[in-house]
């Protein structure tokens, strides 16, 4: 995984409640054995109309926003199954960060277990958000270690985050590289079980 600490990017604004993730990411997509290449197919129901072509009402399609690495959703972002391709896909098209209101918990550690910030905040906070970004280009940026975000307009807002997923995305590692940083205490553990 790439460590995260500061991120800056254009805000896409994705105002809508309850995204769950075979919205994030339908199921006909889920045949990929490799967590990549799912990017081309996030939010594949609003993103194309059924004759394959663009939906051009929709978010993603809007040229303000191409580019954008910073996802701000609403309430309940990520409920539904638990299946790990959608922040798979989130982090394929390029997103490295999402800001809701609420997350689904498993969603949650899915996210950051695979390299992607998730950050929750006041609905007023959101809403706020919600109106500077819709319709325009609106940069924000985020800086883990200190764990704020810095507005367009200069404001700070803080936000919570566990010391531990912190420490991961601070330094880019998923569980399997945790263990790593203890290879020398469980190298002497099995010569003393040998």
């Amino acid at each position: 995984m790439e460590p995260i600490n500061k991120h800056t990017s254009i805000v896409t604004p994705l105002d809508r409640v309850n995204v769950d993730t075979d919205q994030i990411i339908p199921k006909q997509f889920l045949k990929r054995i490799e967590r990549t290449g799912f990017g081309q197919f996030l939010f594949y129901g609003w993103r194309f109309n059924e004759d394959g072509s663009k939906n051009e009402s929709f978010v993603l399609n809007n040229p303000l926003y191409e580019g954008s690495s910073i996802l701000l959703a609403n309430d309940n972002f990520g409920c539904g199954s638990s299946r790990e391709h959608a922040p798979w896909a989130l982090l394929d098209y390029g997103f490295k960060v999402v800001i809701a209101p609420s997350f689904a918990d498993i969603f949650y550690n899915n996210c950051v277990k695979n390299g992607i910030l998730p950050i929750r905040l006041e609905e007023r906070e959101i809403e706020q958000l919600f109106r500077a970004s819709k319709g325009h280009k609106y940069q924000i940026s985020v800086d883990l270690k200190e764990q704020f975000i810095q507005r367009q307009d200069e404001k700070k807002v803080a936000f919570d985050i566990d010391p531990y997923w912190k420490e991961m995305l601070l330094n880019g590692w998923d569980e399997i590289a945790l263990t790593f940083q203890y290879e020398k205490q469980i190298t002497e553990y099995e010569k003393q079980q040998a």
